[in-house]
């Protein structure tokens, strides 16, 4: 190479580097500032190639969902008793040049102070309850508590917290054994009520089937003995009219009943006065007196 051409090649490498200093690109998942001198004079960059001043500083950051977890959290609740809560938050940046002036466009400095905002949201629903008021709550009226206090200060970062979810709720040990000796006295006292309830319940409707059953039979007896009184009635005017149309046939005929319900019957005995007035149509068989069967 000539030395005559090394100054042209340095030029032309110099406003190489030049050029690559005064270009930036963004892309789809980044948002980007640009610092003149540390002051912010650009922000909320579209994907592509940009330009800028070859002193200016561009600092770069996700704005895609970002997830952070925390586990064995411990706080008090009304009661005084300890919990332990694992947790985690999605949250991702809103505005970045707010989120760069709060933070410094540091992804573990702002997860560590939305961490204790969230924390500190936690704290402050936990402790307005009871914990039997957190086992027996719902899970998602809490989560919404903690996200509605939490989003407020979150959003001074810069950055909007998406979603804020308790995963495990738990109790030292010691006081697991209390709480839950304690839920299940309660339980054994609620179940006893109910199973009182349940019996008093039981004998009422007992009580009023069997007074039902008792009034049904009595009108059933009655309404049958008026009708076992209008047929042995109507059975007596029958008897009544048939024996003042021909009285003689009809003692006849009663007679004939009563030999043949009481006579040739195999182990019967029967004691009675042979000229009594039982026997008298047998004794009167061949006599004219006897009346004879009509047809």
């Amino acid at each position: 190479m000539s030395a005559r051409y090394v100054p042209f090649y340095g030029l032309l490498l110099a406003l190489l580097i030049l050029i690559g200093l005064s270009m930036f690109t963004v892309s789809e998942t980044q948002y980007a500032i640009r610092k003149e001198f540390g002051a912010i004079v650009g922000a909320h960059y579209s994907p592509g190639l940009h330009y800028k001043w070859p002193w200016d500083k561009v600092t770069k950051f996700d704005n895609r969902i970002l997830t952070q977890s925390y586990t064995g959290e411990t706080f008090l609740t009304n009661d005084g008793r300890g919990l332990i809560v694992d947790f985690y938050i999605k949250w991702k940046v809103k505005d970045p040049t707010l989120y760069y002036t709060t933070t410094g466009g540091g992804e573990g400095l702002a997860g560590e102070r939305l961490s204790e905002i969230v924390k500190d949201g936690i704290k402050t629903v936990v402790a307005q309850r009871t914990l039997q008021q957190i086992v027996s709550s719902e899970r998602a009226g809490l989560t919404g508590e903690m996200l509605g206090q939490a989003s407020q200060k979150a959003a001074a970062l810069g950055t909007d917290l998406v979603d804020v979810r308790v995963q495990r709720i738990d109790l030292p040990e010691e006081v697991a054994l209390r709480v839950y000796e304690s839920m299940k006295q309660s339980f054994a006292k609620t179940a006893s009520q109910l199973r009182a309830e349940g019996q008093q319940a039981s004998a009422g409707i007992r009580a009023s089937a069997e007074r039902q059953r008792t009034v049904i039979l009595a009108d059933a007896e009655r309404e049958a003995l008026r009708i076992r009184g209008e047929g042995d009635a109507t059975a007596a005017q029958t008897y009544a009219r048939a024996y003042s149309k021909d009285p003689d046939f009809y003692a006849f005929y009663r007679s004939m009943q009563a030999y043949e319900r009481s006579l040739g019957k195999d182990g019967d005995l029967l004691v009675v006065t042979p000229d009594g007035e039982f026997f008298r149509y047998l004794k009167e068989a061949g006599s004219p007196k006897a009346p004879a069967p009509r047809r």
